[in-house]
């Protein structure tokens, strides 16, 4: 059985923010499933790659500025007839509820913990979790 590749979308203002994401996920957050990263950096980026990748799970910094993970998840949700998978990794547990409002998939916690991060990431692309 070959692995299932999949592809996610790193998005901070912060390349160090980005870097901590791409290692907490790793290059296979589960045995059977690898993933490649596409990176942005601002709202117009992430926009562009999602137009030109087929993006399996965006994975947005709830922290970052301008544009927060938050905003750019509600966005997506309201003008994409079907938009990707969203995990917003966020500081604070009291921003939850901004989260549900933002219609997001799964929440992580700064800093994040490579062996949640991993298995929320595996989860997601496999369906086994649902969209909260």
């Amino acid at each position: 059985m070959s692995d299932r590749v999949s592809t996610v979308l790193l998005y901070s203002d912060d390349p160090e923010v980005r870097e901590r994401m791409r290692l907490a996920v790793g290059p296979r957050p589960a045995a059977d499933l690898a993933v490649e990263f596409v990176e942005a950096a601002t709202y117009d980026e992430c926009v562009r790659l999602l137009d030109e990748y087929e993006i399996d799970l965006l994975l947005l910094d709830g922290e970052a500025h301008p544009a927060g993970g938050l905003s750019i998840a509600r966005q997506i949700r309201d003008e994409r007839e079907v938009p990707p998978l969203v995990c917003v990794v966020i500081a604070r547990s009291a921003d939850r509820w901004l989260a549900a409002f933002a219609q997001v998939d799964a929440t992580l916690m700064h800093p994040l913990d490579p062996v949640a991060t991993g298995q929320t990431v595996a989860g997601l692309l496999r369906g086994a979790i649902q969209p909260a």
